[in-house]
Parts: C-alpha cells; structure tokens; sequence
C-alpha cells in the first residue's frame, strides 16, 4: 500500500479515522464544549480570550478545523496548525477575579481537561448514537488521541490512553470542576447560539437548533448535569433514541452538504486530502465518509 503516513495523519484503517467522519461528531463537539465549561479556569480563559459570548458556534467550528486537520489533512497541515495553536495559547493569560493571581492558557492541567472533555466526548456521543466499537477500540481511539494532543503541547505519555484511565482522570477532576456563571452563561449560549455570518441563511431554521443544543445537554454525564441543572431531566433512553435517530439523519446527508458548515478553509482541507487519497489508490467516490469500508482501500498489491 502507498504510504499513507505521507498523505493523512490519520489512516482510514484506524479508529480516529470511524470516529471522527461520523456525523454526531457536532454531537460531541457541543458536548465537549458543556463539559469543559466545569472547569472555573479553563472557562475564564475562554471567557476573557475568545469572541465566545459573541460566536460559540464559531469556536466549535474552529475546533472542528484543528481536529480536521489532524485527522484527514497531511502531516505538514497538522504540523503547521499545531504551530499556531501553540503560539496563540503561548501568548495568552487568565486572570482570576478572585486571588487576582494570572495563569498561562497553555498550563498543562487546563490543556488536558480541554483535550479529555473533547475527545471524550467525541467517542462516548458516537457509541451511543449507534457506531460499534467494541471497548477495545475504544481504547485504542483513546490512544491514538494521545498524538493529537501532542499537538497542543502535552506529552503523549500525560494523557488517558484507554477507557479506564479516562474514567480515573474524571474521578480525580471532580473535586475541582464548579459551576460558575460564566459556565452557565456558556450552556444558554451553546443551547441558542448566534449563527456566523455565512450560515445566516439558516436562520429560518434556527429554531431547530434548540432541540439539538438539549440532545447535546442530555448526553452530558449525569454528574454533569446535577451540576449545571438547566434544564429538566428527561429519561435517557429518550435521548438514546433521540441520538440515533440524530446520526442516522446525518449520515445521509451527501458529504459536500454537509461539509457546508466547515469554515472555507476546512472544506479546502477536506479537498485536499480527497485528492491526496484517490490519487494513492482509494476509492473516494462515496468521499471520506465512504473510506470507512475496506472495500475502497488500495488492495495490498497495487
């Protein structure tokens, strides 16, 4: 087979790759988002440093270009936005209104929460709303994500690598995570969030949204949800149900659809590394949604 170190960071034939293209990944993306909001520094540094309050949706969007990036684009794109997301936190400091003390953006403690809520959440929204990984998978999506966070600046050996190290870094974060107005503030704004400026012709649609931001809210861990309480619970074998439905819905749309609500430069990216593929042999022609079949790969001869 062609070597495809060379043409993706990560392979069709690996975990991040079944993950990742799955559409409840917008599931897991707001989902991750709730649940770092519980962390009272690492939403200050969001708070005082980002256009959050203004655009939340345009931060899941630009979380969605940096894993994009370090999924499906090359190895250089993956570099260079490792790059400068380690340059902006390196510049960037938290003020704490309470001890008037200043902390780094980049302080490792607040970088592995962020890295842990997110891909966390990616994998525990997939699972439910359908995808089948056994937990050995799992496991193995939570090691592969140790490189990704490389890229913001951890070591790999600092962070979770199975199910039940995730599970015991939770534990252990529990005591410090609180709900301050600025998280509460943050999950009324992700439950009805402006829209960026080229997605305002969605508006009319705009009260569906809610609908979704509560299905995000509900798959949050229930420990989460006591804390936060803004919304009343529901049985979650409804939100189950109401997920699968979710991702089946989604995974029909044709890939160009739904890659409209990538930023530009993601949907470039997304080109790219289409061409990169079908040009080293696979079959893209159901895109890259449709590489999680073996069939489309190269055969080990060509």
């Amino acid at each position: 087979m062609t070597g495809i170190g060379e043409i993706v960071v990560q392979p069709p034939h690996t975990v991040t790759w079944l993950v990742h293209i799955d559409r409840t990944m917008w599931v897991g993306g707001v989902r991750g988002l709730m649940l770092q909001a519980l962390h009272p520094l690492a939403m200050r540094g969001v708070w005082q440093n980002s256009t959050f309050q203004e655009d939340p949706f345009g931060r899941l969007r630009r979380t969605a270009d940096f894993v994009g990036r370090v999924t499906f684009g090359s190895p250089e794109e993956a570099d260079e936005i490792g790059r400068r997301v380690r340059g902006i936190h390196r510049a960037l400091r938290i003020r704490d209104p309470g001890t008037g003390a200043t902390h780094r953006v980049d302080d490792p403690e607040l970088l592995l929460w962020v890295h842990c809520a997110e891909v966390s959440s990616y994998l525990s929204a997939a699972r439910r709303a359908g995808l089948r990984l056994t937990d050995g998978q799992a496991d193995r999506y939570l090691r592969e994500q140790r490189r990704s966070a490389t890229y913001v600046g951890l070591h790999e050996e600092d962070v979770p690598g199975s199910l039940a190290e995730m599970r015991d870094y939770f534990a252990s974060m529990r005591p410090r995570l609180a709900v301050t107005p600025e998280a509460v503030a943050a999950v009324r704004f992700l439950l009805w969030p402006k829209l960026p400026e080229d997605l305002r012709f969605l508006a009319p649609g705009k009260p569906a949204y809610f609908p979704f931001g509560a299905l995000c809210y509900y798959t949050l861990p229930a420990w989460a949800r006591r804390m936060y309480g803004v919304l009343p619970e529901v049985p979650q074998v409804s939100v189950t149900a109401a997920l699968r439905v979710f991702r089946l819905a989604m995974n029909t749309l044709p890939e160009p659809v739904h890659d409209h609500a990538f930023m530009p430069g993601t949907r470039e990216m997304l080109a790219r590394s289409r061409q990169r593929l079908g040009a080293a042999g696979y079959d893209v022609g159901k895109g890259l949604k449709g590489l999680t079949d073996p069939r489309r790969w190269p055969s080990p001869t060509g």
